[in-house]
């Protein structure tokens, strides 16, 4: 059997729901493999072709150090599933959650895009990308409580500068229930349809929060997929998207969002809960901001762990992080450097 070249990764506790059976004819149509992890809570099989079920009990046995240091019950389990894919030669993974579904335009992306480059706002290196694609005062999960009032200036947007770019790291939205903090949820809640726009590049200096939902990753940035394990499970994916763009710019790429190709029918959720878990991002993404930018990383892909392992400990001394994630922080290094080298192995077999 040939390589993958993309594998669709996703983390379940249900049996296949509408949206996963929408991703699974796209994934027939396009010839996409499928990575399923499960957890100790959900269900013994997941039966939708072409996925490919992972339980827990067989992620234990998979040869990577992490699969045996991961907590249960933990969105983080999902890291396996970007190792696995590696090994196997894929060149790009797409992750998704099993509450988001393909709309009409959904398509496997290229790693080379047509944009518009945003300018830099003088009032904030934050930007709510949900304002450009929207005149809804609605924002990004993530994004800091004290700048949701503040929109894109319209000239920085009409100004944008167009640009052909390879971005490793590409996110697009999502219609129906976008992904957006407990406050938004508990006091504005309803659908969202986001305009069709330009796929839009954030330069460096530049911040927005990233999911973990409708994103696509390139084999050069497989480091940067680390989830955190010592965290909030609504805080993983978006510490791990401002380490990714600190890591960024340092390979000289920058971070691109689209417009919406998913409609996501939100799971149930438990809105105060979801909000006490968020609540440590309220108070302290600002100042994670700074801490990662003022880093002394070094440029360069070879570069890219060590880079990766001083973010980590820097949120680990700040106690954003537990200290105990620098120990699945060194085995993610070590297995996706193995993967690394499986995968190579499985491309030149495809070759």
């Amino acid at each position: 059997m040939n390589p993958p070249a993309t594998t669709i990764v996703v983390t379940t506790i249900q049996p296949p729901t509408p949206c996963m059976q929408a991703l699974a004819r796209e994934a027939r149509g396009h010839g996409l493999h499928w990575l399923v992890i499960g957890d100790r809570k959900g269900p013994p099989a997941f039966d939708l072709a072409p996925a490919e079920f992972i339980p827990i009990d067989e992620q234990r046995q998979l040869p990577y150090r992490l699969a045996r240091m991961l907590p249960e019950g933990h969105y983080a389990r999902k890291n396996l599933g970007y190792l696995e894919a590696a090994a196997r030669g894929s060149d790009r993974i797409y992750e998704t959650d099993d509450d988001n579904g393909p709309i009409p335009g959904w398509a496997p992306r290229s790693l080379h895009v047509e944009a518009l480059r945003l300018r830099a706002d003088p009032v904030s290196p934050w930007v709510n990308i949900y304002a450009a694609f929207t005149a809804e005062h609605i924002w990004p999960r993530g994004l800091p409580i004290d700048r949701v009032r503040h929109r894109i200036d319209p000239d920085l947007l009409a100004g944008a500068e167009p640009v052909s770019v390879a971005a490793p790291i590409q996110q697009g939205l999502a219609n129906g229930s976008p992904d957006v903090d407990a406050v938004w949820r508990l006091v504005l809640d309803h659908d969202v349809t986001f305009n069709d726009m330009p796929n839009l590049i954030l330069p460096a200096g530049l911040w927005s929060p990233f999911n973990s939902q409708n994103t696509w990753w390139w084999r050069p940035v497989f480091p940067l997929l680390y989830l955190p394990s010592y965290c909030s499970f609504r805080m993983t994916d978006i510490w791990r998207s401002f380490v990714a763009q600190r890591c960024l710019w340092e390979l000289g790429h920058e971070l691109e969002f689209h417009r919406a190709d998913v409609h996501q029918t939100r799971n149930e959720h438990n809105l105060l809960r979801d909000f006490g878990d968020e609540t440590v991002g309220y108070l302290r993404n600002e100042e994670i901001r700074h801490l990662l930018e003022g880093l002394p990383l070094r440029p360069g892909y070879h570069r890219l762990k060590d880079n990766l392992h001083r973010c980590y400990e820097a949120l680990v001394d700040a106690s954003v992080v537990g200290r105990g994630e620098m120990a699945l922080v060194e085995a993610w290094i070590e297995d996706v450097d193995w993967a690394a080298a499986s995968g190579l192995q499985a491309t030149d077999q495809r070759q």
